[in-house]
């Protein structure tokens, strides 16, 4: 019997970057030049500004700053890189498994940055590395080229040294924590939020870009809202339409996209999204588009999905917005950052008490030693905004809930009601209903400005817009 098997059958299946012939071949006979790095216009020069911010707050203080890589989803699989914040404020550049060295000199600090060079034909990741190799993932700008674009010098990752005594941040710094010795500074993360409370110019144009690219995409949702229903493609089809929109728009979602319908409402973080969209009843949509500078918007609407809410639904709507409005009131310079918070608490509280759901009077609920209200909003009601959708998180208490708010701060307004189906200290009627109205807030030298207007937050609004983006 003639053996048609072909001459490596039974072999051991040869290692490609063991082969010499093929690692020969593959080097050779490729063309094109170099990527250029793109960044978003503006991004290098706000950063420059933003370490000579950081400069002056740790004069003789080397910092050092990574950008992270992509966490593992599963097995072989990562998650897309997102890179780290306070890196991307720093040098403008969204670069995996790159570091800043902030060294200090007289007057200043001199910065470099440091990354892995992308594998090129002749290397053997080209081939071998199918995370970073540009035979699987694309060519990619190298180091002279996001040197132009950042304006910084560019330095292979492997000629990384660490300055004695340097700060360095959180998560996105473990790898330096393990192979430099270094440990994560609270002081250093919480001088880089402190600076990040006020936005400069540059950073309140990236915000207005994501908030006005969310407003068109509540937009694209509303639209979307029969056909959710109607074909029974429920809650995922809108988070899906409106994740399309911010990744069609941005660089995709800043936070993952809460569509919660009817029962589902009143659940704060209700990202499943798998459950359907209810004619009758209240649709509450959690969305933002971070822009590709990472900047991102968070905003929160809640529809009537059949397009008029009914008499229960609208009270509880008319006892948020009246909230809403008290706390969008506070927003001005001078006032403290928990001003705001209180008002709209007084509201939610007496509203409550007016309703016979409070076993105790507004002002023992309203006291330190009460909160009973809090049962139906048991979350803030605002945070900063910017690169983070909770921005500014490492900052401690007394840098800002104390704090007056300052022209260039931006924040949310985000009152809310959530009455669980299965709570049974509320009537029937009221069960499985959730409100929340969210805005983004600049504070400016005159009082304030909502960026996100371009919505209504009132009741009949809400419906006849809710109407217009169905016809």
């Amino acid at each position: 019997m003639t053996d048609t098997r072909p001459p490596y059958a039974g072999t051991r299946y040869p290692r490609l970057a063991e082969t010499p012939a093929f690692t020969e071949h593959i080097a050779a006979g490729w063309g094109n030049g170099p990527v250029p790095a793109t960044t978003v216009p503006g991004a290098a020069a706000a950063a420059a500004a933003h370490r000579d911010r950081l400069s002056e707050r740790l004069p003789g203080q080397a910092v050092v700053v990574a950008s992270g890589t992509a966490p593992v989803r599963n097995d072989d699989n990562d998650y897309p890189f997102r890179a780290d914040s306070d890196f991307t404020w720093l040098t403008g550049g969204q670069i995996e498994g790159a570091v800043l060295v902030m060294t200090p000199r007289p007057g200043g600090h001199d910065a470099r940055l440091h990354m892995p060079p992308p594998f090129r034909p002749g290397d053997t990741g080209f081939f071998a590395d199918a995370a970073h190799g540009e035979l699987w993932v694309g060519a990619s700008p190298g180091l002279p080229e996001w040197s132009d674009a950042l304006g910084l010098p560019v330095q292979d990752l492997a000629d990384l040294t660490v300055p004695s005594g340097a700060l360095t941040t959180g998560s996105a710094g473990a790898a330096l924590v393990t192979e430099h010795g270094l440990e994560p500074s609270p002081l250093l993360d919480r001088h880089l939020s402190r600076l990040r409370m006020i936005k400069d110019p540059w950073e309140i144009q990236q915000l207005r870009d994501a908030v006005d690219a969310t407003v068109t995409g509540f937009a694209a949702v509303a639209a979307e809202i029969p056909r959710a229903i109607g074909d029974g493609l429920g809650e995922r089809w809108l988070q899906g339409t409106f994740d399309r929109h911010a990744r069609t728009q941005g660089n995709g979602t800043g936070y993952t996209t809460i569509v919660g319908s009817g029962p589902h409402a009143p659940t704060l973080h209700w990202v499943r999204c798998d459950g359907p969209v209810l004619p009758d009843e209240v649709l509450l949509l959690d969305m933002g588009v971070e822009a590709r500078s990472l900047y991102t918007a968070d905003v929160t609407r809640t529809l009537p999905a059949s397009g008029t809410f009914s008499p229960r639904q609208r009270d509880v709507h008319d006892l948020v917005e009246k909230a809403h409005r008290a706390g969008l009131a506070q927003i001005r310079p001078g006032t403290e950052y928990l001003d705001f918070h209180f008002a709209a608490m007084e509201v939610i509280a007496t509203g409550l008490h007016d309703w016979g759901l409070l076993p105790v009077s507004v002002d023992e609920a309203l006291s330190p030693g009460g909160q009973q209200h809090r049962r139906y909003l048991a979350c803030g009601i605002g945070h900063h905004l910017g690169l983070d959708v909770h921005d500014c998180g490492k900052a401690e208490y007394e840098d800002y809930m104390g704090a007056p708010l300052a022209p260039g701060v931006v924040m949310t307004v985000e009152p809310g009601l959530y009455f669980h189906a299965n709570d049974l200290t509320v009537p029937p009627e009221l069960r499985g209903i959730g409100v929340r109205l969210e805005d983004d807030v600049l504070v400016t030298a005159a009082g304030s400005e909502v960026l996100s207007a371009g919505l209504p937050i009132d009741a009949d609004g809400i419906e006849a817009w809710t109407k217009a983006q169905q016809r």
